[in-house]
């Protein structure tokens, strides 16, 4: 396998081509069909099994192969310490711009990790419900702003991973609805001490912020064992994102309950154009100012074409 290299400028990543990556999973066994793959793509991602194959299944073995490296680490450091050790989840970050395929991405990822005999227990959690109530957005007059870094609870967010990755029994974690576009009340995702928990989100690794006395504080990619950041050209991007929206007018947008209702009756036009609107006022910026530049701060870039297939990774160098 040969890596290669655009330009001569120094970095930490290997860029393995999507046919020589794909060859490695040749003694990697498949446990997923087409039809768990279309029950695990989201809205306008057109992964197929064939990419699952090609691209996901040598993650899992990469990750499978992390995850007992881990699983060594701290047995030798038991023996070093001569004191019992309790096994802590590994946990992985999926970052990535809204559209993208992250969450694609994560639940694949979820469902391929599951059926190693070293991992049956894998959770999911979106770092979507941390994000702040519409009312506590509208009271800060950041509701514009919703997706930023600064519309999440951040001390929530760090508490939870950090409650996880020190070997609590049960950790609960707020719900949120994208049908109503707000945290569901009286609602929690339970995590019960799993073998890997991927924590899938725009910001999971952004880095520590510095605090008022100078000293930099805890960022949650400090709790990761691993991430992922699922990149794309940005004019691709908007372009998956003004088709998932005209999607979504047709079919969630017209539930009575939905938050963007008011949107199910706009014309393609009309949707097209309000659409392009959000993405270069909240997403668009939001991508170039807070996410894309955490791309390298992740162990493995799946790096897509236009048609949402990845062809090629960048895998970070040991």
């Amino acid at each position: 396998m040969k890596a290669a290299s655009a330009t001569s400028t120094v970095t930490p990543f290997e860029e393995i081509p999507r046919d020589d990556w794909a060859r490695l999973s040749q003694q990697t066994p498949l446990p997923l069909s087409e039809d768990d793959v279309i029950r695990l793509r989201g809205l306008g991602d057109r992964i197929d099994l064939q990419e699952v194959d090609a691209v996901y299944r040598p993650i899992s073995r990469l990750l499978n192969l992390q995850v007992s490296a881990a699983e060594t680490l701290r047995r030798a450091r038991e023996d070093f310490l001569a004191q019992r050790q309790h096994r802590t989840p590994y946990v992985i970050g999926i970052a990535g711009s809204v559209a993208v395929g992250k969450s694609t991405t994560a639940r694949v990822l979820r469902e391929l990790m599951a059926r190693w005999p070293e991992t049956p227990r894998v959770q999911l959690v979106t770092t979507d419900g941390f994000l702040l109530p519409n009312a506590e957005l509208e009271a800060r007059g950041i509701m514009h702003r919703k997706g930023f870094p600064e519309s999440y609870d951040r001390r929530s967010l760090l508490r939870f991973v950090s409650d996880v990755k020190s070997g609590q029994d049960r950790v609960e974690a707020p719900v949120y609805s994208h049908l109503t576009y707000d945290i569901i009340e009286d609602e929690r995702a339970v995590v019960e001490h799993p073998d890997v928990l991927i924590l899938e989100g725009l910001n999971v690794l952004q880095p520590a912020r510095p605090r008022p006395d100078g000293r930099l504080g805890m960022a949650v990619s400090d709790f990761f064992d691993f991430s992922v950041y699922v990149d794309a050209r940005p004019e691709d991007v908007q372009r998956w994102y003004v088709e998932r929206f005209l999607q979504l007018r047709r079919t969630a947008f017209s539930d009575p309950r939905s938050y963007f209702r008011r949107y199910a009756n706009l014309s393609d036009d009309e949707a097209e154009q309000t659409a392009l609107r959000i993405w270069r006022t909240i997403n668009g910026p939001n991508l170039t100012e807070n996410v894309l530049p955490t791309r390298g701060r992740a162990d493995l870039v799946l790096r897509k074409d236009g048609m949402h297939r990845v062809h090629s990774v960048l895998l970070r160098k040991v």
